[in-house]
């Protein structure tokens, strides 16, 4: 496997005379650069040394030991990042091991009429992302112009420092599987069958026999990652992941569909659905079109709004959703339902106060945001620096492409054999995946998943603040038209925790995105451990800035073990 080293990163992060650093640190007195620098800690007050065992200064007794004090804090968190081991940056050799560059993300850019991206393009964007110059980004060359066409979404923010918990490129992602493997074979495989049962609702995975086709296939292939029952996909496990909780119950979280109070409205959960039966990119002509970055029409959407009932509606909730809106709804759901904090927290046994600025509800519903940036900046890093991995669109091209002989490309059979391409082809009449947003993917590439690490950073934050081992009461799921909720009564109805849904919930978005044809299983799994460890390193941060006295906040992490920050 190839593998970055940390000293290989765009001009841009280690130059100090880089233009972005000369921005930086003209902002700065001289006197602080050459403290930072030179590991300097300011000089103290006069009463330093006698205050040194105490707690922070009351406010106005003596405001240079405060801002000594809040020095060492920052300080201290500083060298503990840079303390730790560097991360290697491996990849999975795809982007050296084929020249014409079917296995990375092109998307945007020119291509020919196989959708094979044209090699001085991808060669501009190489160049813009190692030099890190913003120049060398308006140098790339697009597929499509005019006041329609896409443009790559954000490369730049892959070099943004984050100055809370780790930087975004002191994090890493696992090489994602190779082009030619059964790995990645069975996953489009699973991408092919979420596209073909994407108006099937939930609730009737267990009796379509659509649903048991696809158990059937998945179960046979060689090398397919998600959770099974004795060694079985089943209707019960269907698309879903192997976190703790999350294979309980409904398909969907409680977090989806109870009402949510938002200060003194009271919002309902149902959405804007589109119109059932009506995929994209199922041809040629339109593929191609997307791939160089042209905007096709809008979809069409029923007039009837309801609650998520199947992958269609999952699909478009996660397609125009608020960056961190899935788990601020949890979080407002929760306090409604008197959930209890963490058992924790110092202000869940103290006797004279509650928290509030700290530990307390503003500081809760501050806090599931406040991570969500340092998510994206972590993600757009593995996305566009390390793995540069191509969409479940493309490579479904690359499958057409072959089974009709206009390309020969080293794809696993495991695929092509596969009973969803059959399915695929005998519906659609190719082997596109077919897309349930028009426009298919966004312009930035598979791996790591935004949706994914966001959600995986959002609801750890939630796993710390709230006490996980709550039952969440009176679960329910929508009706047949989708239009009202009925009370869950499956044998599990009790069993409903706090963290099993909130680790459902950050599934089912991640697999929202999947369901739509936009990412791999891979994405969203690795993301969510991503967005995990963004969030435990800005929790780590934080818990040294509190003036409370108590041994730290334990949650269950999404891999079953518990951590106590």
């Amino acid at each position: 496997m190839k593998k970055q080293k940390p000293d290989s990163l765009p001009t841009a992060v280690n130059n100090p005379a880089s233009p972005q650093r000369r921005t930086f640190l003209g902002g700065l007195t001289t006197a602080a650069v050459t403290a930072g620098i030179a590991g300097m800690e300011p000089i103290l007050s006069d009463d330093a040394a006698a205050h040194a065992a105490g707690k922070p200064t009351v406010a106005g007794s003596a405001a240079p030991l405060r801002r000594n004090e809040a020095y060492k804090v920052r300080q201290d968190a500083a060298v503990f990042q840079m303390q730790l081991p560097m991360a290697g940056h491996a990849t999975n050799g795809d982007e050296d091991l084929y020249p014409n560059r079917i296995a990375s993300y092109s998307k945007g850019l020119p291509h020919n009429s196989l959708g094979e991206v044209d090699p001085n393009a991808f060669g501009a964007l190489l160049t813009a992302l190692s030099t890190g110059d913003p120049a060398d980004f308006e140098r790339i060359p697009m597929g499509s112009s005019g006041p329609t066409r896409r443009r790559l979404v954000n490369p730049q923010a892959g070099l943004a420092f984050v100055l809370e918990g780790s930087d975004s490129h002191q994090l890493a992602q696992p090489p994602a599987p190779p082009f030619s493997s059964a790995w990645e074979a069975g996953e489009l495989v699973e991408n092919y069958w979420q596209a073909l049962l994407r108006d099937t609702r939930f609730t009737d995975y267990a009796a379509a026999p659509l649903a048991a086709m696809a158990c059937a296939d998945l179960s046979a292939l060689s090398d397919f990652r998600g959770p099974k029952i004795g060694g079985q996909v089943t209707p019960q496990t269907l698309f879903r992941d192997n976190l703790p909780g999350a294979l309980l119950g409904p398909y969907m979280s409680q977090f989806f569909f109870l009402d949510t109070p938002f200060g003194a409205e009271l919002v309902e959960r149902k959405m804007k659905a589109p119109v059932a039966g009506v995929d994209f990119m199922t041809n040629v002509a339109d593929w191609l079109a997307v791939q160089n970055g042209n905007t096709p029409a809008p979809a069409q959407f029923d007039p009837v709004r309801c609650y998520v009932r199947n992958g269609r509606d999952l699909s478009e909730w996660v397609h125009v959703d608020v960056l961190f809106q899935a788990y601020f709804n949890a979080m407002l759901v929760l306090f409604n339902l008197g959930a209890p904090l963490n058992p924790g927290n110092p202000y869940v046994a103290s006797q004279t106060q509650d928290g509030f600025g700290t530990l307390g509800g503003p500081h809760i519903a501050a806090a599931v945001a406040q991570v969500a940036p340092a998510a994206l900046k972590a993600v757009w890093f593995q996305k566009w620096y390390v793995h540069r991995r191509l969409r479940p669109e493309v490579f479904a091209g690359r499958v057409h492409f072959h089974v009709t002989g206009a390309a020969n490309y080293p794809i696993h059979p495991s695929v092509l054999n596969s009973q969803a391409l059959a399915a695929t082809f005998s519906k659609y009449g190719s082997g596109f995946l077919p897309m349930a947003f028009p426009e298919g993917s966004p312009l930035h590439p598979a791996y790591g998943a935004r949706h994914a690490t966001v959600a995986g950073a959002c609801v750890t934050m939630q796993k710390a603040l709230f006490d996980e081992s709550f039952v969440i009461p009176n679960p329910v799921v929508p009706d047949a038209t989708g239009t009202s909720l009925v009370p869950y009564t499956g044998p599990d109805a009790g069993s409903l925790t706090v963290g099993g849904e909130l680790n459902k919930l950050a599934s089912n978005v991640a697999t929202g995105r999947n369901l739509a044809g936009v990412h791999w299983r891979t994405d969203a799994i690795e993301s969510l451990k991503l967005g995990e460890a963004i969030a435990i390193s800005i929790l780590r941060d934080q818990r040294a800035t509190y003036n409370e006295d108590f041994p730290g906040l334990t949650f269950t992490k999404f891999d079953g073990s518990t951590v106590t920050v």
